[in-house]
């Protein structure tokens, strides 16, 4: 017999985006947050990274949209991976965490100007996605 390759709790296999090396290490290295979006407008840790300082600024509405940036970039990779609207999106891959962060960003800011239905949404989905990703970003 094979290997087993699915979930031995039934549910769908972990989802793992593809790493974007040279903009990860663009961030990593400290390069702007805006220049990496700009040369890389795909990957969801530019747009996180611009949510989050953002949101430290005070400037709520420019995080939110930063956010839901990053989110829909990272749900298109998501599903590009295979993923079909549910299941693990470990926060252990660390191409994973750009997306994770923008979704944790996105509910922070949502919650900031009101938005209560779409912070719920944001954490629950988080907190399916990665209890880890939900543990560190709380």
């Amino acid at each position: 017999m094979g290997a087993m390759t699915h979930n031995l709790l039934g549910g769908p296999p972990p989802t793992q985006l593809p790493d974007h090396v040279e903009a990860r290490e663009m961030l990593e290295s400290g390069i702007d947050p805006v220049e990496v979006a700009a040369r890389f407008p795909e990957h969801p840790g530019a747009w996180a990274s611009l949510a989050d300082r953002a949101f430290d600024a005070g400037s709520v509405i420019e995080s939110y949209a930063y956010a839901r940036t990053g989110y829909h970039r990272g749900l298109d990779q998501l599903r590009r991976a295979g993923w079909k609207g549910h299941g693990p999106i470990p926060w252990e891959h660390e191409p994973n965490r750009g997306f994770l962060i923008a979704l944790n960003a996105l509910g922070r800011a949502a919650g900031a100007i009101g938005e209560e239905q779409e912070a719920h949404r944001c954490k629950t989905f988080l907190r399916d996605s990665s209890a880890a990703a939900a543990d560190a970003l709380s």
